[in-house]
């Protein structure tokens, strides 16, 4: 099989991936306190990276600055991002992640994660590493191609 008859089938179970998350998370978090996927990402982006700045957001994600306007703006109404000095002196203002927000985050992960491990319970270690292994590599050869590397620890 060539890359472009295995990218047909990727294609197809990354749109079933995506079909399958966004219905678990219709169940959402306890008291329906759930993140929509843009403030999930972007939290979790300043969560991983530390305080950012709109030119910073842009760097990292390749988007408008309009884009990171608009959620900053709404994360901010929502009390789960606050707006801060440049610690390094900067003249832009960077935002973190509230104490609100990393709660808000951490609650929604939890719902993912115990989702994922409820699939995935039965595959054998050899399976899971393998799993995690081929998932990196694709996400960082994406990164490469793109320019958007996402810090990992």
């Amino acid at each position: 099989m060539d890359a472009r008859a295995a990218a047909r089938h990727i294609e197809q179970e990354l749109l079933i991936l995506v079909r399958h998350r966004e219905q678990t998370a219709l169940r959402g978090t306890r008291g329906g306190n759930l993140l929509d996927r843009s403030a999930y990402v972007l939290l979790g982006r300043l969560e991983a990276q530390g305080p950012m700045s709109i030119p910073d957001l842009v760097e990292a994600f390749g988007l408008a600055p309009s884009t990171f306007t608009r959620q900053t703006s709404a994360l901010l109404r929502k009390g789960l991002v606050e707006r801060m000095l440049d610690p390094e002196g900067g003249v832009a203002r960077k935002y973190r992640v509230t104490e609100e927000g990393s709660k808000r985050l951490a609650e929604q992960r939890e719902h993912i994660v115990s989702g994922v491990a409820d699939v995935v319970a039965d595959w054998s270690p050899e399976r899971l590493r393998r799993f995690i292994e081929d998932l990196r590599q694709f996400n960082t050869d994406i990164e490469r191609l793109t320019g958007h590397p996402w810090p990992r620890p």
